[in-house]
């Protein structure tokens, strides 16, 4: 327990929790919209951000907040042109950053390659009180926007044209999303390091997805992979000596690893269990009145379900049935086959699943937006 004695050790864990919280949060969005690198370039342009910091004698994180912002800004706009020299010139602002930032710092006062170091790879023994009040302001800012406006944002990830159809604002959300993710950026540097940002983004997401199926278990368990091994790396980091980027990192790459060893047997179990029992046939007995005697009906039912950026499923059950009366003519009843005598034919209820194959996979929502 006596890691949790000194001060900058008790900042270090609460900044581990705020890290291990937002990267997840934001970085389930940018997976599912295939931009798991995109925290990588935006740490990268971070770079002149603290180099402005280091020059002008500036708290670095509410300088690499301004620099992030903008070079995320301009990510969003040459990837929403589709411009085929779009890839160019975003090396060229990766890079750049990368360039400018060393430049700054080299001119800089605070020159140290110790100073830079901690930013590149993150450091618990940097978190300085001011750190974590910038910490914790720009994650509650990040987690209020991911949560807040989790479905809005998943409809746009999803698929662009259908959020602009049901007349969700795209481009804001996209440069909301771009802002935010610049921002979580900022945010995890001092921990995790500008070079390995995009790691916690990405890799405790694609561990989540091994053993969850919608989108709501995917973010609250990688937000809890997240929170588990940031706080493991730090201590980790102060009981062996070792930086704490590097460490969180390698620990959340183990655990991708565990959870993919765990879902294969889990997948086959499943499979297992649904082919041993079958499917189930219910046959309803439809009755009719006293002196009619009784009529069985059976019908096919066929169960669909869809899931919409709105989480909703519809399910349709249709029943047909044919019938013949006490005079020879033809009827129509609510089940196929529906054999009556002297009687009016007798109908099934809307929506009866008669004779139908019951299968766990067609008749749940298996939608990601819950």
């Amino acid at each position: 327990m006596e890691m949790f004695q000194p001060d900058f050790m008790q900042r270090a864990f609460l900044a581990a929790v705020l890290v291990g919280v937002t990267a997840p949060s934001i970085g389930i969005y940018l997976v599912q919209r295939r931009q798991a690198l995109m925290g990588d370039g935006i740490g990268h342009v971070a770079l002149t951000g603290v180099g402005l910091g280091f020059l002008f004698q500036a708290n670095p994180m509410w300088t690499a907040v301004l620099v992030c912002v903008l070079g995320a800004v301009v990510m969003e706009l040459v990837r929403a042109r589709g411009n085929q020299r779009g890839d160019i010139a975003l090396a060229m602002l990766f890079y750049g950053g990368m360039a400018g930032g060393k430049l700054l710092v080299s001119m800089s006062s605070q020159s140290g390659a110790g100073s830079l170091e901690s930013y590149l790879w993150g450091s618990i023994l940097f978190v300085s009180p001011g750190d974590l009040v910038v910490i914790g302001l720009l994650a509650a800012v990040v987690i209020a926007v991911t949560v807040g406006l989790r479905r809005q944002l998943f409809a746009v990830c999803q698929d662009e044209e259908f959020a602009r159809v049901t007349g969700l604002p795209v481009r804001v959300l996209n440069l909301l999303l771009a802002v935010m993710a610049a921002v979580t950026v900022t945010v995890a540097m001092r921990v995790v390091g500008l070079l390995l940002v995009s790691a916690l983004m990405v890799v405790p997401v694609a561990a989540a997805q091994q053993l969850t199926r919608s989108f709501a278990a995917t973010q609250a368990t990688a937000i809890g992979v997240g929170v588990v091994t940031a706080l493991l790396g730090v201590g980790t980091s102060y009981q062996v000596d070792l930086p704490s980027g590097p460490t969180i990192v390698f620990l959340a790459i183990l655990t991708f690893a565990l959870f993919s060893a765990i879902a294969a047997p889990l997948a086959r179990r499943r499979h297992r269990a649904s082919t041993e029992h079958g499917p189930a046939v219910c046959d309803v007995v439809l009755p009719g009145p006293a002196h009619a005697g009784t009529a069985t009906a059976t019908a096919t039912a066929t169960a669909t379900a869809t899931a919409t950026a709105t989480a909703t499923a519809t399910a349709t059950a249709t029943a047909t049935a044919t019938a013949e009366d006490s005079s020879g003519g033809p009827g129509t009843a609510g089940g196929p086959a529906a054999v009556l005598e002297g009687t009016e034919p007798v109908r099934a209820p809307a929506g009866a699943t008669i004779d139908a194959p019951l299968s766990g996979e067609s008749l749940s929502s298996r939608g990601l937006a819950q």
